[in-house]
């Protein structure tokens, strides 16, 4: 698990990579949760760029994500999806919840 942030004008722009799977979910849940409570953004962007694979606990990461913003009123957006976690957020559903900016082909 690796992730970065960084925090400007009033929007979180939260960078994953490596592999989301159920050994790191939970970290990464954490994580992006004590960083929406410390800086309170109205926009979350999760940056799926360099994750080279994700099995359903991206959802779960994702679904947190969106409970936290949803509780300060803000929004969450998702980018830089490859196509396989893209296949993974499209058959969930969850592309219906949450927008998402770009996809990587």
């Amino acid at each position: 698990m690796h992730l970065t942030s960084y925090l400007q004008d009033g929007t979180l722009t939260v960078a994953l990579s490596g592999e989301i799977d159920h050994h790191c979910a939970k970290n990464y849940i954490q994580s992006i949760a004590s960083k929406i409570e410390a800086y309170s953004p109205k926009l979350c962007i999760l940056d799926f760029q360099d994750v080279s694979f994700m099995d359903s606990s991206g959802i779960a990461v994702v679904i947190n994500t969106l409970r936290s913003m949803t509780r300060l009123d803000g929004h969450l957006e998702l980018s830089g999806l490859n196509a396989q976690p893209m296949k993974v957020f499209r058959t969930s559903g969850i592309d219906k919840l949450v927008k998402i900016k770009e996809e990587i082909k």
